[in-house]
């Protein structure tokens, strides 16, 4: 952590703490009031300048394991330092309030030093080692006294997403909690306060989703209670249209726009649990895939009755059939794909079909015609499309967690 000329980038700081401002080693008392004053303009003036040098110094390197050494020794330092003013704090017990405003800023400036290194270079930090206690404590205050600004400036705004954030963050900050907070915990609740703060929440929104729900699927904020609200709400304005078509159409509007929201990579609020866009994602398929069906029969009502059901369930089990939870136009690109990328072999598309198709079903069709399939699957529609593309995306993500 040495730059060009072998000096100790943190020396000032590291003497101002360890010594300067250490009662064990010098008479505090005997710094005058101006001496204070001044060492106050130095700190802001010193976090401005070592920020500016790690950034110098990161984009200076060209290995990516000697960034990560850098940044990790200037953000174990940090924590170091920031020990040593909150033991130098309490040991001073400073009855002067310019000796006071002098610890209080060396803490405020060490924490927007660590939120600096943790926000533009969190991914060389270690996120599954556990934090020290005492820059735990640090960050729970600095967090509640943010997570109070919040509240007082929402207090009279109905809210219900941002009450389950609060609600959750502020037992995040409770220092009776006895399980194990890793720097990844204090990564994402620093996140998604800065993403709070910075909401414009006067301004009109028209789009699908308000501002605090894009934050929260950016983030991956995969709170049960956030999701069951969430889902509540669009069940709530799809099942306020007229019909069946009018709601296949606002839940497409909704899954396409929440498809075209950003999300953060490598960010989880809860990791024993599933992420937000897996199980939204799931919910969205299945409700289309109902919609469509109501739709399928709303077109033909009286097929079913042409046929015998003993007879027919009869066949399906004969023929054994799986049940596929995509549409036969859905399922005609799969093949299609797979045949011409020689996935699935044989001696023509048609025999692809003609071998596969009979032992498929469908939620809404029992029996599905191969070669309706197959030419089906050369005019298809842009929104089938998408869900064939969604629903291998699903596939491939979960075959990366087993």
């Amino acid at each position: 952590m040495k730059n060009a000329n072998k000096s100790y980038p943190l020396e000032w700081l590291d003497l101002l703490i360890t010594v300067t401002l250490n009662p064990s080693k010098t008479d505090i008392g005997a710094i005058t009031d101006v001496q204070l004053n001044n060492i106050i303009l130095r700190i802001s003036e010193e976090n401005l300048r070592l920020q500016l040098l790690i950034k110098s110094q990161v984009f200076s390197t060209n290995k990516e394991n000697e960034i990560k050494l850098l940044i990790k020794q200037y953000h174990s330092s940090f924590i170091i330092l920031l020990n040593q003013t909150l033991e130098n704090q309490k040991a001073a017990i400073p009855r002067k309030l310019i000796l006071k405003n002098t610890y209080k800023s060396l803490l405020v400036n060490i924490d927007e030093l660590l939120s600096f290194i943790e926000t533009h270079f969190a991914n060389y930090l270690s996120p599954e080692e556990e934090v020290p206690e005492t820059y735990l404590s640090v960050t729970r205050k600095e967090l509640r006294k943010k997570l109070d600004r919040l509240k007082s400036k929402h207090k009279r705004i109905t809210n219900p997403v941002m009450d389950i954030v609060l609600k959750r963050l502020y037992r995040f900050t409770d220092t009776n909690l006895r399980y194990k907070i890793a720097f990844r915990d204090i990564f994402y609740k620093k996140d998604l306060v800065r993403g709070l703060e910075e909401i414009d929440w006067n301004s009109v929104n028209n789009k699908a989703f308000s501002p605090i729900d894009e934050l929260l699927i950016y983030l991956n904020f995969n709170s049960k209670s956030f999701i069951n609200l969430l889902t509540e709400r669009i069940s709530q304005c799809i099942n306020s249209c007229d019909n069946s078509i009018e709601k296949m159409d606002r839940l497409l509007y909704y899954y396409k726009a929440f498809n075209q929201l950003h999300r953060k990579p490598g960010l989880v609020l809860n990791p024993n649990y599933h992420d937000l866009e897996t199980i939204l994602g799931n919910w969205f398929t299945q409700e289309i895939l109902y919609l469509e069906k109501k739709l399928h029969l709303s077109v033909v009502p009286l097929q079913s009755k042409k046929e015998n059901p003993v007879e027919k369930q009869s066949t399906a089990k004969e023929k054994q059939k799986v049940l596929c939870m995509l549409s036969t136009d859905q399922i005609g690109l799969m093949l299609r794909a797979s045949d011409e990328l020689r996935i699935l072999v044989a001696k023509s598309m048609s025999q692809v079909f003609k071998t596969i198709v009979p032992h498929l079903s469908t939620p809404y069709k029992e029996d599905l015609s191969y070669d309706g399939m197959r030419s089906k699957s050369y005019v298809a529609e842009e929104r089938d499309k998408q869900i064939a593309i969604e629903t291998l995306e699903r596939i491939i993500k979960k075959i990366k967690e087993y």
